[in-house]
C-alpha cells in the first residue's frame, strides 16, 4: 500500500532489528506477525546425512527475543501505543488478559484457532483487549473490519 515499508527479513533476530529500527519513530507498532517461540541453535550448512546407520545429534533449541514484550517494556516515544496479537485454542480469554499483562501492551488481539479457524482465511472474529481493562468483540466478517476497529481503537489512544 502507498506510504508502506516493507523491510524484508528472515529470522526472528533480523524482525527485532527492524522493528526496533522502525518503532523509534512510530507513534503506534502493530505487531500482527507470528514468530516461532524457539529457533535452532545452530544451523547445518549442508544437508545432515546418515552416518553408518546412526541417529543425527538432537536439534537443541534456544528461546526467540520476544519483540512485543521488549518494544512494550521500552517504548521508544511517549504516548506510543502498541498493539499485539495472540492466536489460542483453549481459554481464549484467559490466556489473552495473561499474555496482555505479560506482555505490556496497549492492545492485543486475541482470537481462536483451530478447526476451520484458519490463518488463511479471509474471514475472523477476534477480542480485542485493552491494557485498560476493556474489551471490543468483533464478530466474524471480513478482516478489512477487524483491521478498523483495532486502527480505530489504536486512533482513539493515540488522541
Amino acid at each position: 500500500p502507498a506510504g508502506v515499508d516493507v523491510v524484508p527479513v528472515g529470522t526472528a533476530v533480523q524482525l527485532r532489528e527492524a522493528v526496533l529500527k522502525a518503532a523509534a519513530d512510530a507513534d503506534a507498532v502493530v505487531m500482527a506477525a507470528a514468530v516461532a517461540d524457539f529457533r535452532p541453535a545452530e544451523y547445518a550448512s549442508g544437508k545432515i546425512k546418515k552416518k553408518d546407520g546412526k541417529e543425527p545429534d538432537p536439534i537443541v533449541l534456544v528461546r526467540n527475543p520476544d519483540i512485543l514484550a521488549e518494544i512494550s517494556a521500552e517504548r521508544a516515544r511517549p504516548g506510543q501505543v502498541v498493539v499485539g496479537f495472540a492466536a489460542e485454542t483453549d481459554d481464549v480469554l484467559a490466556n489473552g488478559r495473561t499474555k496482555l499483562a505479560r506482555k505490556g501492551c496497549d492492545l492485543l488481539v486475541v482470537n481462536e484457532v483451530g478447526e476451520r479457524k484458519t490463518f488463511g482465511s479471509e474471514e475472523n472474529e477476534a477480542v480485542v483487549l485493552g491494557a485498560d481493562g476493556s474489551e471490543t468483540a468483533v464478530p466474524y466478517g471480513p478482516k478489512e473490519a477487524l483491521a478498523e476497529t483495532v486502527w480505530d481503537l489504536v486512533a482513539q489512544r493515540l488522541a
